[in-house]
Parts: structure tokens; C-alpha cells; sequence
């Protein structure tokens, strides 16, 4: 998973807003206790901190991990 497919499906997931605050505000403990911003940063595995941000906020496992064709970044 690269950095640019977290951000379109957090985007897609929580909506682009809510998915900046989480990203830069929430801790997350799976992944050190940082921010997923702070934990990509330090090299952390984009997969790792993509399932604990999802974990965090319950997102269903089938809503973790397509975005439809439809609303796609191009």
C-alpha cells in the first residue's frame, strides 16, 4: 500500500475533513502511540497504520480497502 492510497481511502472512508483531523490528531497505540501522520512519518508501514486508524474508529472490514471506480482519483 503506498501513502497515496491511504489518503484516498480515508478520504473515501471518512470524508475529506474528518480524515485530515484523524490522520494528524487521533493516537493511535498499534502503531507507538502517534498520530498516523506522525507514524508514516517515522517509516511505519502504511498497511499497519491505515488498519489501526481503521481499528480505531471501527470501520467495517469490508469498508477498509476499495474505493469505487466511480469516485476514484484520477
Amino acid at each position: 500500500m503506498r501513502r497515496s492510497e491511504f489518503a484516498e481511502l480515508a478520504d473515501h472512508v471518512f470524508g475529506p475533513t474528518l480524515a485530515r483531523t484523524y490522520t494528524r490528531d487521533l493516537v493511535l497505540e498499534e502503531v507507538g502511540g502517534l498520530t498516523a501522520e506522525q507514524a508514516l512519518e517515522a517509516g511505519r508501514p502504511v498497511r499497519a497504520v491505515w488498519t489501526a486508524l481503521c481499528d480505531a474508529m471501527d470501520v467495517p472490514e469490508g469498508s477498509r480497502w476499495e474505493v469505487p471506480p466511480a469516485v476514484r482519483r484520477r
